[in-house]
C-alpha cells in the first residue's frame, strides 16, 4: 500500500485549531512492480489490487548517464527524471495491470520508481527497482529465407552497438552478394547504420541457377553465408 504524509487541520474541542503532519494511507494497493530488458528496451509492469481517486502513475528513472538529469537522489548528482505517465483507473476494487516501455536505452543499470498521483494532487512513491539494459554482444547474419529460392529471398542481420562518449554511434555497414568465383553480383547495403536488426530482399531475376554467397561487413566484423538459387 502506498503511503504519504499530508498536513491536515485538527480541531481541539474549543481550544483552537492546529496543524500537524499525519501519515495517511493512499488507497492504491500496489501488489507488484517489476521490469526486464528486452530488445534494447526496458519493459516495466505493475499491478494494483484496489484504487481510489487514482489519476495515474508518473514513471521516473535515474540512469548511468551524467547531467543534465536533475532531481533528488542518485549517484554523483544523477537524479530522478520523469520519462512517462500512465493513466490510472480512478476508483476500482478489481485487479488492474499496467505496463510502460522505456525505448532504445543505452547499456547500463537504470533505477525506476512510480509516482502515484491522486486527482486531488496528493502523491506517493513506490519502491525503486534496478534493471540492467543488455545488448547482444555479437553481430549476427541470419541464413536467408527461403533457401533455396526463386527468384527472391530475404536476409536478416543484427548490428551490435558501438558506444562512445555515452552515446550509441552509427557505423559503416556493407552487405554484398558474390558468385562462386568471388565476383561481386550485387550490393544490398552500403551505408551507416545504428545498432539494431534489419532485413533486406535479394532478387535473383536474371541470374542463373547456382550457389551464391552474401557477406556482411560492419567495422571489424565480417562474415558470410551461402544461398542457392534454383530456377
Amino acid at each position: 500500500i502506498l503511503t504519504t504524509s499530508r498536513r491536515i487541520r485538527v480541531a481541539t474541542h474549543g481550544n483552537g485549531v492546529y496543524e500537524a503532519d499525519i501519515d495517511l494511507v493512499i488507497p492504491v494497493e500496489l501488489i507488484s512492480f517489476s521490469g526486464r530488458s528486452e530488445n534494447n528496451n526496458i519493459v516495466l509492469n505493475w499491478s494494483t489490487a484496489t484504487e481510489l481517486n487514482n489519476r495515474g502513475f508518473e514513471i521516473q528513472r535515474t540512469s548511468p548517464l551524467p547531467s543534465p538529469y536533475q532531481g533528488e537522489g542518485g549517484e554523483a548528482g544523477r537524479g530522478w527524471e520523469e520519462i512517462g505517465f500512465v493513466e490510472g483507473s480512478g476508483t476500482i476494487t478489481e485487479l488492474r495491470s499496467y505496463s510502460f516501455v522505456d525505448e532504445n536505452v543505452l547499456p547500463g543499470a537504470y533505477v525506476y520508481r512510480l509516482k502515484q498521483i491522486d486527482y486531488d494532487g496528493n502523491f506517493s512513491y513506490s519502491k525503486s527497482i534496478e534493471i540492467n539494459s543488455v545488448y547482444a554482444s555479437d553481430f549476427v547474419l541470419k541464413q536467408n529465407y527461403p533457401n533455396p529460392f526463386n527468384p527472391t529471398t530475404k536476409i536478416k542481420y543484427t548490428i551490435s552497438p558501438v558506444i562512445a562518449s555515452g552515446t550509441k554511434q552509427s557505423q559503416q555497414v556493407t552487405l554484398k552478394v558474390y558468385d562462386v568465383l568471388g565476383n561481386e553480383i550485387a550490393t544490398l547495403v552500403n551505408e551507416e547504420k545504428q545498432s539494431g536488426t534489419y532485413e533486406v530482399e535479394f532478387d535473383g531475376t536474371g541470374l542463373p541457377s547456382g550457389t551464391y554467397f552474401y557477406k556482411l561487413k560492419a567495422g571489424n566484423f565480417e562474415t558470410a553465408k551461402k544461398m542457392v538459387l534454383i530456377k
